[in-house]
């Protein structure tokens, strides 16, 4: 069975339809899905397994009519027999209805939801996992929801362990800090950074603090590590950061994609929100998941006093 997904958005929103992904191959063991995704954030399927293709197409930009009756086309090419649609937007609904796909399945909140021959209900205030798993009610077969499944390459998995043999964390445990992205206006204040960092340090000698720099965390990985003595792993892919995320006794971000991979590593997590922020999942039952969050939408006025009553319970 072909099946394709439209799922717009960044890494974030691809990782959050990964238990979605296990679904469809739980009821269709020999499945063969597609994915149209932003080319930006194609790198999530590096973690996954489950899909055959991804089919790169840029939802945001300016498309003209060549570039729509393009993914058309290609969709056409592939003869799918089932597609789900994460978008709300009418131009999505004409191309899948252009498209013959005998099965295709959209909210109910869409622009144009007549034109999808199945659709679905879905709270919105929900966390968007269990948004995108709403969409697999559309299908005649009852859809359980199966937990997230990330697959690490082995290169990966050795490349973290090779790094924490060379930084010394072999032998004992470590808190990963990823401080966000260096071009968010409102990223968390290097200030607070260095406060947490301080006080981890004071508290809990034993364990490392290690800063994970990614492409878009370097400048602030560097204005950190300008002012402190830490431990820092580079990753160049996602493959990379989920290897050193899955070592860790604690993660702490901002609500992100490394965030998002925390949680479906299971790790305890805990995640800088502001009042913007997505709700956060629940892990079989447990607290592996903790938010503290901003009073405001700027993250910046989450205190570190806050941030460390809930890392020690106070």
């Amino acid at each position: 069975m072909r099946v394709l997904a439209l799922v717009p958005g960044g890494i974030t929103e691809q990782l959050q339809f990964f238990p979605t992904l296990t679904t469809i191959h739980a009821l269709y063991p020999n499945a063969e899905i597609s994915i149209v995704a932003e080319p930006s954030s194609k790198s999530a399927y590096r973690i996954s397994k489950a899909v055959r293709e991804v089919i790169p197409f840029d939802y945001r930009g300016q498309n003209s009519p060549a570039d729509w009756a393009n993914l058309l086309g290609i969709i056409r090419d592939l003869e799918f027999e089932l597609v789900l649609c994460a978008s709300d937007r009418w131009e999505e609904a004409i191309v899948l209805w252009l498209s013959g796909i005998p099965t295709r399945i959209g909210y109910s909140s869409a622009q144009l939801p007549w034109l999808y021959t199945n659709t679905v209900t879905a709270d919105k205030a929900r966390y968007p996992t269990s948004q995108y798993q709403e969409l697999l009610q559309g299908l005649a077969k009852p859809a359980k929801a199966e937990p997230i499944a990330l697959n690490v390459p082995e290169g990966d998995i050795a490349w973290a362990e090779a790094q924490r043999k060379s930084l010394d964390l072999v032998n004992s445990g470590y808190v990963a800090i990823y401080p966000g992205l260096s071009v968010q206006a409102d990223s968390y204040p290097i200030s607070s950074w260095i406060s947490i960092i301080d006080d981890f340090q004071t508290k809990q000698p034993q364990l490392s603090v290690l800063l994970l720099d990614t492409v878009d965390s370097a400048d602030l990985i560097a204005s950190i590590g300008r002012q402190r003595m830490v431990k820092t792993v580079t990753a160049e892919n996602l493959g990379q950061i989920s290897a050193i995320l899955a070592g860790a006794d604690l993660v702490i971000s901002p609500d992100s994609y490394v965030s998002q991979v925390a949680v479906a590593l299971q790790v305890f997590t805990l995640v800088l929100q502001t009042t913007r922020s997505q709700a956060l999942p629940s892990v079989e039952g447990e607290t592996r998941v903790v938010g503290v969050k901003s009073t405001t939408d700027k993250l910046a006025d989450l205190k570190p006093d806050d941030v460390l009553k809930k890392i020690w319970g106070g």
